[in-house]
């Protein structure tokens, strides 16, 4: 083969590695995804979308797909834990449509997995590998070659390393730790026949309090709820993913109202989550490799745009691969310049978020009283800055920095003559 017409590597078959792969294929690239596991799927449970996820779904092409699958809320609420005070509420509906061009909604994340996954089987361009798990990596001026555990050797023009928040490619040429947060999530799913009908709201709702919150939300047409629950563990914790225990959960709300107590009185069975984050970087492009998604920014949770940001950063790479015209070294610079601050906001910003949501004492009251009375168009304001990305302006942050850039050689140009 010619280098342009091998393939691009993408390592990880996640939300981040088939959004990727639809992506390049639009662009008209080759693809090869590979995958550890042996088989293609998503654990987890609900995640929220906003207006930015739904401009990156069609995008993608797969936006029928994706609205087909979501239950489109009618309004978030934020509640306090312990007395049911409503701290916060914001409508998703008409006005809010009409500000962003896009609606809110929640998902089971295999669903969204799912129509990635779709769209990527109907695409000639995209090839599956499953039961591959990389454990090398090298490069020259012209080609990358990986490794799999069982000595298969995978060459490509590229490789996007989409490997996750363990990322394998980011190990290799970052090498940083991970920062373990000590916040624990449980996850579940609940049939609605089990879920307290005074909590069937069509809303994203959370119940916030000390050192803790919990969350809940409709799922799958209503027919499931999505319950998550967040504490601040007393034990030394590993980042990872395990069963969890209905006696722990217990043990961490003691304060709350009875109305949300509800919820930890439901699942049947959870998945425990032991949290963390890295610290955010600057350059995640090396030569021809490049990272995407968690690989390239894991976050906490409390800003729910962790699948979001990951679809944006598969966009935003294509948008720059077209117009550098398929120069890699070009278009990887591009893709990372644009979204790197934009993603540190998002990883920053969710560790404020934690400590709002988990605000105690003074500082409770002071949250409680930061949104009193705020009316649905101020939060539109706020949230301005995530919802309004979409594909015709995901490289504009790269532009302004580059402009900055020239400014300032012009001037040192200018101060030299």
């Amino acid at each position: 083969m010619s280098i342009d017409q091998r393939p691009i590597l993408i390592a990880g078959g996640g939300i981040g590695g088939f959004a990727a792969a639809l992506a390049l294929a639009k662009q008209g690239f080759t693809v090869k995804v590979l995958e550890q596991a042996p088989e293609i799927g998503e654990i987890g449970a609900g995640i929220q979308l906003g207006p930015n996820a739904f401009n990156a779904f069609d995008a993608l092409g797969i936006g029928d797909r994706a609205r087909g699958r979501a239950v489109y809320t009618d309004y978030m609420v934020m509640h306090d834990a312990i007395d049911e005070y409503c701290v916060g509420r914001i409508d998703t509906g008409e006005d809010f449509l009409k500000r962003f061009g896009n609606p809110y909604a929640v998902i089971h994340r295999a669903d969204i997995h799912t129509s990635l996954v779709e769209g990527a089987q109907e695409n000639g361009d995209i090839e599956i590998i499953t039961d591959c798990r990389i454990v090398a990596v090298d490069q020259d001026e012209n080609s990358v070659t990986v490794i799999d555990h069982k000595g298969n050797s995978y060459t490509g023009q590229a490789l996007i390393g989409a490997d996750g928040v363990k990322s394998v490619i980011r190990e290799k040429y970052v090498g940083d730790p991970a920062l373990v947060t000590g916040h624990v999530v449980y996850r579940a799913v609940v049939p609605r026949e089990e879920f307290p009908e005074d909590l069937q709201w069509n809303a994203a709702s959370i119940w916030v309090g000390p050192n803790c919150h919990l969350v809940h939300y409709p799922l799958r047409g209503g027919e499931e709820y999505n319950v998550v629950v967040t504490f601040h563990s007393r034990e030394q914790e590993e980042w990872g993913v395990k069963d969890g225990s209905k006696e722990e959960v217990l043990s961490y709300f003691q304060e709350i109202c009875p109305k949300a107590r509800q919820l930890i009185e439901l699942p049947k069975s959870w998945r425990r989550w032991a949290t963390a984050d890295r610290e955010p970087i600057d350059v995640w492009s090396y030569g021809r490799i490049t990272l995407l998604g968690d690989a390239a920014h894991p976050t906490t949770q409390y800003m729910a745009q962790g699948a979001c940001m990951a679809m944006e950063d598969a966009v935003t790479l294509g948008e720059a691969l077209r117009v550098c015209e398929k120069d890699i070294h070009k278009a990887f610079a591009l893709y990372q310049k644009a979204r790197v601050a934009r993603t540190a906001r998002i990883v920053l910003s969710s560790r404020e978020m934690g400590k709002i949501y988990h605000a105690k004492g003074v500082q409770r009251m002071v949250r409680n009283d930061l949104w009193r009375n705020r009316p649905s168009e101020r939060f539109y304001d706020a949230m301005e800055w995530l919802y309004s990305w979409n594909v015709n302006n995901c490289l504009s942050a790269a532009n302004y920095y580059t402009g900055q850039a020239t400014d300032a050689a012009a001037e040192h140009t200018g101060d030299a003559a």
